[in-house]
């Protein structure tokens, strides 16, 4: 836990407007720096439920918060969040979702996980280890259209097409099964120029396929909204484009949501966590 630094935490806190005795959910808990924030804010009379598809982010919550009176946390996508609401009969009554998009820096920092071409291992990617297909696994079958396809799509990455052939000539010699393997394919195809890395944005589209993160954003956008309370608030923190094109249409096109809040990443936001450069967090109300 040490490695990790919620983002932009006290616009989330804002953006929120955490009431004692209200209802949240926290439903991207990662390793509980918002949670325990909010948890500080809403006094015994409230409820905190967390959600994490991560199993060690779930462990970790019942860990730190295991024993709190008004903390609870499932072990699901936030995508679920309307099952749980049916369940606990809470339907139009929450008070504030917030979801904090992407990585967590524990998971970047864990080499087994393979989200990160920092540290070699096994080429993952999976937000739950427990369930789908590992990238490992995807590449080795994969058509170079097909691979070109998410790196455009999901990377934006403008020589994909050079990329993907290049996988897949480069498997047909080895396997390629770790992190390591595949960002030195991607570095030599590309060259290296600049500070950011030539794998950046291939890593970037290959997590997010495999684990559908844009599927499960516009799927968790919309239960939200049908779960928050009049005055509700939802609040998501996205870290690149495509997930913030989403997020700004969704607010836009609701008719039930008035954006609030819009705040992106400044210098001290990069200074104290580099990794959330580029983040941005919008808010906004369900009308009353």
């Amino acid at each position: 836990m040490d490695s990790h630094r919620p983002v932009m935490l006290e616009e989330a806190l804002a953006g929120l407007a955490v009431r004692p005795g209200g209802c949240y959910i926290d439903a991207t808990f990662g390793r509980g720096g918002h949670a325990a924030a909010i948890l500080e804010q809403l006094g015994d009379g409230g409820w905190l439920q967390g959600f994490d598809q991560d199993p060690e982010a779930v462990a970790t919550a019942r860990t730190r918060f295991g024993d709190a009176p008004n903390f609870g946390i499932r072990y699901a996508r936030f995508d679920a969040l309307g099952e749980w609401v049916v369940e606990t009969d809470r339907v139009g009554a929450v008070d504030g979702v917030l979801m904090d998009l992407g990585v967590s820096s524990p998971q970047l920092d864990n080499a087994a996980r393979g989200f990160s071409f920092q540290h070699d291992g096994p080429l993952d990617m999976r937000m739950d280890p427990e369930r789908g297909e590992p990238v490992a696994d995807w590449l080795s079958r994969a058509s170079a259209e097909e691979i070109a396809d998410v790196l455009y799509i999901y990377g934006e990455e403008r020589a994909s097409r050079r990329i993907a052939r290049a996988i897949v000539a480069a498997r047909v010699e080895t396997p390629i099964t770790t992190t390591g393997q595949l960002a030195e394919i991607v570095r030599r195809t590309m060259g290296r120029r600049g500070r950011i890395h030539p794998a950046t944005r291939s890593f970037q589209a290959l997590r997010i396929f495999i684990n559908d993160e844009l599927g499960a954003l516009e799927a968790g956008l919309a239960r939200a909204a049908e779960i928050l309370a009049p005055g509700g608030r939802l609040v998501v923190i996205s870290f690149h484009s495509l997930e913030d094109r989403i997020v700004k249409r969704f607010i836009r096109d609701a008719s039930q949501l008035k954006a609030v809040q819009r705040v992106l990443a400044d210098e001290q936001h990069a200074r104290d966590n580099p990794r959330a450069r580029s983040a941005v967090l919008r808010a906004a109300e369900l009308r009353a």
